[in-house]
């Protein structure tokens, strides 16, 4: 996959999947079964670092995870997040700070969130060079400004507001546009006006592609999970099972047993000597 390839899937009926990954063995399977875009997302800060919100997620942390998403990745387009503050304080500073995702971290392209407020910093990032994926309607690293995880443009001025905000990411040059928690309705209508690829989460069936939290999707991650999440399977009870079996096996000596050792023969065992 790569941007043009992307771009094309607009209008043509077959729809964009994109899954968050995090390390080298997820990337080597999402790859492997077909999926388009693979989102080094700053959610691992909630996912696997264990803070209540992206917020504290540094440049630093996903340069370091989008190492291995790229050395694990042969076909999937491989897009970096930008974490809180590594775009908002200058364009000179965002293109430096996604300069640094693409040459450090390997990633093909860069998300960041904001419409018209970011419409300079994703114009001059694609000046620069750098291919962007834009993000609005809920927005987690400003998810507090906008009354918390809720669903956004569930009225008439602030639906008109995100949609005056896909017309600025797609003016500014952004590729692709992911749109989070918003009304279908909505979704479908700014899908069926703008020139570019929308990928929804929360966003109903109408735009032409679909991202979800790997970790939401396979039933792994205890913490809340949205209500528009599909849970495809439930991994966590299983994981716990096996994990417990290990316990077992190994306080009662049937692990590891004759067939997961390694064996010597008798004469050695018998000949060996401890001490001088």
């Amino acid at each position: 996959m790569n941007i043009a390839s992307i771009r094309e899937r607009k209008g043509s009926g077959q729809k964009i999947t994109m899954l968050t990954c995090y390390d080298y063995s997820f990337a080597k399977i999402l790859d492997h079964v077909g999926i388009d875009m693979l989102l080094v997302g700053d959610s691992l800060g909630m996912v696997l670092l264990g803070y209540d919100s992206t917020v504290p997620v540094t440049l630093e942390d996903i340069i370091h995870h989008a190492k291995a998403v790229r050395r694990g990745t042969k076909d999937a387009l491989v897009v970096g997040d930008m974490p809180f503050m590594t775009y908002q304080v200058s364009p000179q500073e965002a293109i430096r700070n996604a300069g640094r995702l693409m040459k450090e971290g390997g990633c093909d392209a860069v998300k960041l969130e904001g419409g018209t407020n970011a419409f300079n910093t994703i114009s001059s990032l694609v000046k620069a060079g750098v291919p962007v994926v834009g993000h609005i309607g809920l927005t987690p690293q400003t998810a507090s400004s906008l009354g918390g995880y809720k669903v956004q443009g569930k009225d008439l001025d602030s639906a008109n507001r995100i949609v005056e905000d896909a017309m600025a990411v797609e003016e500014a040059g952004a590729f692709a546009l992911v749109l989070e928690c918003i009304p279908a309705p909505l979704a479908s209508f700014i899908t069926d006006h703008i020139s570019i690829p929308t990928i929804g989460i929360g966003a109903g069936p109408g735009c032409d592609g679909q991202v979800l939290v790997t970790h939401d999707l396979l039933g792994m991650f205890e913490g809340f999970t949205p209500s528009f999440v599909k849970r495809y399977a439930n991994l966590l009870p299983l994981i716990k099972d096996a994990l417990r079996s290990f316990i077992n096996e190994v306080s009662d000596g049937t692990f590891p047993d004759k067939g997961h050792s390694f064996h010597l023969d008798e004469e050695i065992v018998k000949n060996l000597k401890w001490g001088k």
